[in-house]
């Protein structure tokens, strides 16, 4: 078994980031995973109708990989990377989804693509998936209908806010807890999601299957709004992270409030520990997982 074949089985079953060298060093290919081990093993199965992959795996001398805490946080890295620099073998730099913040105003929420300042108006994000984070909205305003807690509502509106029981009253309440969930507050976000499961289960039991079908739908995409991610911020943030294990220093550039590129390197302990004290604390953690996984793919299980 080639190196690095061997290095793909020690991969975890995570989602994150892997990317490809060949024997120069020079990064081959950047992809994404929801496991990392399976996606990543993948390139030495049956290739026989794809001769470009084949012609890359050809070349693979070693296998580097960043673990991260959601699908969505490793869809933002891979992306945050390829707009650096595409390898020869991806297609295309960036990615096919498309950025998207979420706007709450006196309007309710609104999925938008810029967050020009103004008074009472609040962002949250940055989301991957223009569709996915307009189907999130859809469920936050199912349970949470802030554009019928309004006042002087007339006509049509005015009569939904009646069916649906909502007074102007109730727009403070909604709005702190849309604001809850969107800064993932786990009590928040964990009851409006039994909510809408409740209310999925409830037309699948009337045979309503399609309303059921939009209600799942918005439930997962709930779920990828929510979901943890610390490597693309609204807030244009520098700093530098590192991690160090076992020999292997790992080093996580954030520029402008993205994390767009990650080195690793040997290095004495003595020489890391300035650079681990430097860390923001909020970093600590992820990096150190992260130079944990450096040095294990760079080990030699034989001990040789």
């Amino acid at each position: 078994m080639s190196p690095a074949r061997a290095a793909v089985a020690r991969l975890p079953a995570d989602p994150g980031v892997y990317r490809f060298r060949d024997e120069t060093g020079r990064v081959l290919y950047v992809g994404r995973a929801v496991n990392l081990r399976r996606r990543a093993a993948s390139y030495w199965g049956d290739l026989r109708d794809r001769p470009r992959l084949r012609r890359m795996v050809a070349r693979i001398a070693g296998v580097e990989a960043v673990v991260c805490d959601s699908e969505h946080e490793a869809a933002w890295l891979e992306r945050n990377v390829l707009e650096r620099a595409k390898p020869r073998w991806n297609r295309m730099l960036g990615g096919l989804e498309v950025p998207v913040c979420i706007r709450l105003d006196r309007h309710g929420l609104a999925v938008v693509h810029q967050t020009p300042a103004g008074t009472g108006v609040r962002y949250f994000g940055p989301y991957l998936g223009g569709e996915k984070v307009r189907t999130a909205v859809s469920g936050l305003h199912r349970l949470l209908p802030l554009a019928y807690a309004a006042d002087r509502l007339r006509g049509s509106e005015a009569e939904m806010a009646r069916v649906r029981g909502v007074e102007p009253a109730d727009r403070d309440r909604f709005v702190q807890t849309v604001t809850a969930a969107l800064e993932r507050d786990v009590e928040a976000v964990t009851a409006l999601r039994l909510d809408l499961v409740r209310r999925r289960d409830a037309a699948a039991a009337v045979l309503a299957f399609e309303l059921a079908a939009k209600v799942q739908a918005e439930v997962e995409a709930l779920d990828w709004v929510v979901a943890a991610q610390r490597v693309a911020h609204l807030d244009p943030v520098d700093l530098d992270a590192y991690g160090w294990h076992a020999g292997v220093l790992v080093r996580f550039e954030v520029r402008d409030g993205r994390l767009s590129g990650w080195t690793q390197r040997a290095c004495s302990e003595v020489s890391a520990r300035p650079k681990l004290a430097a860390t923001p604390p909020a970093w600590a953690a992820f990096a150190q997982r992260n130079a944990t996984l450096a040095a294990h793919l760079r080990s030699d299980p034989s001990g040789q």
